[in-house]
């Protein structure tokens, strides 16, 4: 049977090349970065290097990489840091209405701590007005939290007028980058970013590494307590393979991002006109335009989306319904329902992320199996009957 991963946003598959150059730090050149002797030196010179790569590819300065677990402790960091840090000045955080769960979890937990956060809306295409969010500002307000683009519907939003509001004004802002870095152009100060976090598994290196810019003289306190590692922000031994992985995988997306979102694109555009014309009642969430190169997402009316999962997943299709991180969840959607969705079409989204190894008869063979299996489901129910 047939194998076609179209879950690319959820997580990628290590590329080869990322692989290769984290091997020897496995087991010839293993050291603890943070030990004075040869192995830990040359593990720590592989962790600096590492670190001005992927400065480079963000147009940052090496000491504002810090290195993270991932793009969900980033975000964590940069949320709870700066809440801490400015606490005394003013306890207001601004985020949007459909950032993931790495930024809405953390700002749930400090309005439990007596913080006031407002959740700004997004229009029927998903994309935060910034207008809205000047609107939203007070006296109190330290910190700006709008993701770079959607994980779920692929919206990218207009994060350098967000961050040129925040500067104006002497707020912090912060950007989950986590689908966007390694896939289209990301550079900080033309965002005008104070914080970013991003994620190596979501472009091509290993899972369990990412890391969070943060912009020389933003006030943020520690995350991790422990060793002074990380300019001590962030305590804990160096995973270097990891890191490595991270760098070579940035290093390797600035070289092909070109060619790769032009194809991706045209894949996702196909997919964006053939699927309406071979399945009713069908509708895009999200901007037809401002949209990641690789992400498609549908409503599919009068079916449940994990059905329809199960059902491609039995032919070899792997896709998603939203977000990886809440795929057990029987709610619908906070993103689809935020763009103004009722649950009972949110409950039926599909959503179909592309990538480095997707291949044309890969859309070929969805396109083939999809309007079957709508077809199928659409038989069994009652709402569709009733229509």
């Amino acid at each position: 049977m047939k194998k076609v991963y179209l879950d690319y946003a959820a997580t990628a598959p290590t590329d080869p090349e990322v692989i290769k150059a984290m091997e020897p730090y496995f087991f010839e050149k293993f050291g603890n970065p943070s030990s004075i002797h040869s192995f830990g030196q040359e593990a720590k010179k592989a962790v600096e290097e590492s670190r001005q790569a992927l400065a480079s590819s963000l147009g940052a300065k090496p000491e504002e990489i810090i290195f993270t677990s991932g793009g969900t402790e980033a975000d964590n960091f940069a949320i709870f840091g700066v809440a801490a840090a400015l606490e005394k000045k003013g306890n207001h955080i601004i985020a949007s209405a459909i950032e993931h769960h790495a930024v809405g979890e953390p700002c749930k937990f400090l309005e439990k701590k007596g913080f006031k956060v407002t959740y700004v809306g997004v229009d029927k295409s998903g994309i935060v007005s910034p207008d809205d969010v000047k609107k939203a500002i007070t006296d109190k307000t330290i910190l700006i939290s709008i993701m770079h683009a959607n994980n779920e519907i692929g919206a990218i939003q207009p994060i350098a007028e967000f961050g040129k509001l925040a500067k104006a004004k002497g707020i912090y802002f912060h950007t989950d980058a986590v689908q966007t870095v390694g896939h289209i152009p990301v550079n900080v100060d033309e965002l005008n970013v104070d914080l970013l976090a991003l994620a190596g598994h979501k472009f091509y290196g290993p899972k369990g590494v990412g890391a969070l810019y943060i912009r020389k003289g933003t006030r943020i306190e520690r995350f991790l307590h422990g060793g002074d590692q990380e300019r001590g922000l962030r305590a804990s031994t160096h995973n270097t393979p990891g890191i490595v992985g991270l760098a070579k995988a940035a290093e390797l997306c600035r070289q092909k991002m070109q060619e790769e979102s032009e194809f991706q694109a045209r894949l996702r555009d196909r997919l964006i006109t053939e699927i309406p014309k071979k399945i009713p009642e069908v509708y895009l969430n999200g901007h037809p335009a401002k949209r990641l190169p690789n992400n498609v997402n549908f409503s599919i009316r009068y079916i449940e989306g994990e059905s329809m999962l199960l059902n491609l997943d039995m032919l070899g299709i792997a896709a998603s319904t939203g977000s990886a991180c809440t795929s057990t969840s029987l709610e619908p959607s906070h993103v689809l329902l935020a763009i103004g969705l009722p649950a009972d079409i949110a409950h039926g989204s599909l959503r179909l992320t592309l990538g480095r190894w997707t291949k044309e008869d890969d859309i070929d063979y969805l396109l083939e199996r999809l309007p079957k299996i709508v077809e199928k489901l659409r038989a069994m129910s009652p709402l569709y009957e009733k229509k």
